[in-house]
Formats: C-alpha cells, sequence, structure tokens
C-alpha cells in the first residue's frame, strides 16, 4: 500500500516532493540522495531533482517507503 501524499497543485518536483513528505529535510540532501541513489517513479530509475509528478504517479524510494500523488480534495 502506498502512502498518499497531498499535492494542491497540478504537479510537483520530485525534489519538492521529497521534502513535502519529510523523507530528507534539505534541498542539498535531496539533490545528492537522486543523484547517488535515485529513486523509482512510475518503476522507473529517476535521478533528476525536476521531474514533474502528477495524480496517481508512484514514487518508491528504497529502503524507506512508497508514496503516490494525489490531488488535494479529491
Amino acid at each position: 500500500m502506498h502512502e498518499q501524499i497531498e499535492i494542491n497543485t497540478e504537479y510537483i518536483a520530485l525534489g519538492q516532493f521529497i521534502k513535502l513528505a519529510n523523507i530528507l529535510e534539505s534541498g542539498g540532501m535531496v539533490k545528492s540522495f537522486l543523484q547517488e541513489e535515485g529513486v523509482l517513479v512510475n518503476g522507473e530509475l529517476e535521478h533528476r531533482r525536476g521531474r514533474k509528478l502528477y495524480p496517481s504517479d508512484v514514487v518508491e524510494i528504497e529502503g524507506i517507503g512508497s508514496y503516490i500523488v494525489v490531488k488535494e480534495g479529491e
């Protein structure tokens, strides 16, 4: 089961999403983590913190968890 993370915009950048979900605290930590490790977005490895995430996108972070983007109020 995925943890739901609500956004109130059309999309959110991957780096902002990681901070919003309280996975990592700072932009520097996010940048370093994505460059070194990467995350799975809809099953594909992603290293770009600017990757746009839309509602129903699934982000999986090894050893941490699985998250799904949902639009606020839906």
